[in-house]
């Protein structure tokens, strides 16, 4: 798929001012969000990355939603994105924001040699990847309680994923969950495994999205606070967490 480079930036540019963020994206940030995009468009013809490839779905479903959470990240954090998948949040926010130290944590190693080389094409050096499963890096010394702030977008309902997360994340850190329409819902059913884990709710932020249609697509961020280490028992087989979640 050819996409032409000043309709994308014109249209990247518009919907970032048009969803409260339009500071994050300057002229050369967008450049290389259009970079970021015509690569992924290329590697996706090769294996399966992204089932979105219309550039303005794009444009709002990965950046302007993965970019919304931005603010959430103090400057200079060190971030663990688990499960990074095809690089989001990792990608968009690495562009954004290049105080951040990022590491993208994901088990595909097809997955994490593309952001691996698409962070490197892209002049990203404060991104670096991990091959690994969340729950087995978690108990690495070199990783566990080592971050500033942990975040996901996509991977698994909240009590599984804080079991995943919040093992990386320092005391007195932040796990930044990415969420949909049912993200208080989720957060009902987590009470347990957000206090077992030694965390406590810092906020529920309702994050829309409106597309220049006027579509409006839910979506909510819980922030959760690291207030005590989390047990050594956590987090436990992959096995055991999706089947008695906390």
């Amino acid at each position: 798929m050819t996409v032409d480079e000043k309709t994308f930036i014109e249209a990247l540019r518009r919907a970032a001012a048009q969803n409260g963020i339009a500071a994050l994206i300057d002229e050369e940030k967008a450049e290389k969000l259009y970079a970021l995009t015509v690569r992924m468009l290329a590697v996706n013809e090769q294996f399966n990355l992204t089932a979105i490839t219309d550039p303005d779905r794009i444009i709002f479903l990965h950046y302007i939603d993965c970019l919304l959470e931005a603010a959430h990240f103090p400057l200079g954090a060190s971030v663990i994105d688990v499960g990074c998948g095809a690089g989001f949040p990792s990608l968009p926010l690495a562009v954004c924001r290049p105080d951040l130290e990022i590491t993208a944590l994901d088990s595909t190693a097809k997955r994490v040699a593309y952001v691996e080389e698409t962070a490197s094409s892209l002049g990203l050096t404060k991104l670096k990847t991990v091959t690994a499963r969340a729950e087995e890096a978690a108990r690495l010394p070199s990783l566990r309680e080592c971050f500033d702030c942990a975040t996901a977008r996509a991977v698994a309902a909240l009590p599984v994923l804080s079991e995943l997360c919040l093992p990386f994340v320092k005391e007195g850190g932040l796990f930044i969950a990415m969420k949909g329409k049912n993200a208080k819902a989720e957060l009902a059913a987590s009470k347990n495994a957000i206090k077992t884990l030694g965390a406590t709710l810092e906020g529920v932020i309702d994050t829309p999205i409106t597309d220049f249609a006027g579509e409006v697509f839910a979506r909510g961020t819980l922030l959760l606070r690291k207030s005590a280490k989390t047990p050594a028992l956590y987090p436990r087989p992959y096995a055991k967490i999706v089947k008695k979640p906390l």
